[in-house]
This record gives C-alpha cells, sequence and structure tokens, in this order.
C-alpha cells in the first residue's frame, strides 16, 4: 500500500507538471500572439502614416509646381506686356506694378460676356485704387480661356471679355482710352493644369496689367 501510494503521488505529481506546463505553454502562446498582433498593428499604423505622408508630401509638390508655373506664367506675360506697351510708345519708365484677375467664373456669366454685380464691384475698386494713387499707369487687358473648346472659339470669348472690362473701365471707371489696350490670348498662357477642373477655372480669367 505504501509503495501504492508512493507510486499515485508520483503520478499525480507528473500529471500536476505536465498541467502546469501546458498552462505556461498557453500563457506563453498567448502572450506571443498578443506581441503579434501589437506589431501587426503597429506596422500597419506605420504604412498607413507613410502612406499619407507621401500623398501629402505629392500634393505639396503639385501645389508648389502650380503655384510656380502661375509665377513663371506671370513674369513672361507681364513683360510681353511692357514689350507691346514701349512698342507702341505708351510708357515712361517700363516698369511691371502689379496684376488684378477676374476670375471667370465670377466675373462673367458662363460662356457670356457679360460681366456679374461681382465682376463691376472689382473694377470699381481698381478704378478707385488708379485715382488715388495718382499715377501715370499703362493697362493692358487681356483675355484668357482653358484649353476646352476650339482655338477660334477661345480667341472670340476671349476678346470679347477683354472688350467687356476695357468698356466698363473707360465708361465707368472714367479710365482714359489711350491708357487702355485690349488683347486675346486664348489658352496660351495658362497659369494652371488644364487637366483639372480647378485648374481651367483659374485659366478662364481676364488679367488686367498696370504698368508704369
Amino acid at each position: 500500500m505504501k509503495s501504492f501510494g508512493i507510486i499515485a503521488a508520483a503520478a499525480l505529481l507528473t500529471m500536476s507538471g505536465c498541467a502546469t506546463k501546458d498552462y505556461v505553454n498557453e500563457q506563453i502562446a498567448a502572450s506571443n500572439q498578443r506581441t503579434d498582433s501589437k506589431h501587426a498593428e503597429l506596422a500597419g499604423q506605420i504604412e498607413r502614416q507613410g502612406r499619407d505622408f507621401g500623398y501629402r508630401h505629392q500634393e505639396i509638390d503639385g501645389r508648389l509646381g502650380n503655384l510656380q508655373t502661375s509665377v513663371n506664367n506671370l513674369s513672361r506675360t507681364a513683360q510681353e506686356a511692357l514689350d507691346r506697351a514701349n512698342a507702341a510708345g505708351k510708357l515712361a519708365e517700363g516698369k511691371f506694378m502689379y496684376e488684378t484677375v477676374l476670375s471667370g467664373q465670377i466675373a462673367f456669366k458662363l460662356g457670356s460676356d457679360e460681366l456679374s454685380a461681382d465682376g463691376k464691384k472689382a473694377l470699381d475698386e481698381l478704378a478707385a485704387k488708379l485715382k488715388s494713387d495718382n499715377k501715370n499707369v499703362y493697362l493692358e487687358i487681356q483675355g484668357h480661356t482653358d484649353s476646352s473648346g476650339s482655338d477660334d472659339a477661345n480667341m472670340r470669348l476671349a476678346l470679347k471679355r477683354a472688350k467687356a472690362v476695357h468698356r466698363y473701365l473707360a465708361i465707368n471707371g472714367a479710365i482714359a482710352l489711350h491708357r487702355m489696350s485690349v488683347i486675346a490670348l486664348g489658352e496660351a498662357a495658362p497659369v494652371a493644369d488644364n487637366k483639372t477642373r480647378k485648374g481651367r477655372e483659374e485659366n478662364r480669367r481676364v488679367s488686367i496689367m498696370v504698368l508704369q
């Protein structure tokens, strides 16, 4: 009986040891699983943050590229305006002062050369500024379009809108006719990407180059 008791005790110890070992293994496995899950979650967060950073970086690069394009085109159109004015003997100093832009979708009705209330208000403010500055300036009024439609249609609309601005400044702004000229550039001088809706909206405009 004593031997049987010893054997039974040993068996119980062995079974207990096995149970303890299994329990420990289960706990280790569960811990490893939680650790792996945390690693996977962290890796996912890092990957998402990397993608988000990449998207933001691309967006910033795109905006900077559009801004640089606008600056380059402004420099080119301003210089061309100066060259034309100088060739016509219009300027005394040959200096570009600033540009006023009437956005096409705000200043005009769609596909029309009729000035909106907002467009007229902007021109009234420009005329008031010119009178307040009291300088001998020359205005080149440039009509621009996006790349939609035919070249002929774009040039006609650009010219009509530029002439509408010219007429309003002469009649309502009391700007002398010999201090203004009109030119249609159509789609030749975009300031934004014509492949996007926003870019096309920015390209549909009338630019007023104020020169001295």
